[in-house]
């Protein structure tokens, strides 16, 4: 990875919710998300975003 593909993750903004379907799918459980079908990269439901999130947290 260079340092101008580093830099783009890094400066990149979240995304916004979607105003209406499609729907991009979970690439955990399939379930729709909030996000636009067009938005590039990992998505997540708020459920597996929550689990993922409890995951991280977890010192042990």
């Amino acid at each position: 990875m260079s340092d101008e593909d580093y830099d783009s993750i890094i400066d990149s903004t979240p995304a916004t919710p979607a105003d209406g379907p499609p729907y991009a799918e979970c690439v955990r459980c399939r379930k729709p998300t909030e996000y636009p079908a067009a938005y590039r990269g990992v998505t997540l439901c708020p459920v597996c975003d929550w689990q993922e999130a409890e995951r991280g947290a977890c010192p042990g």
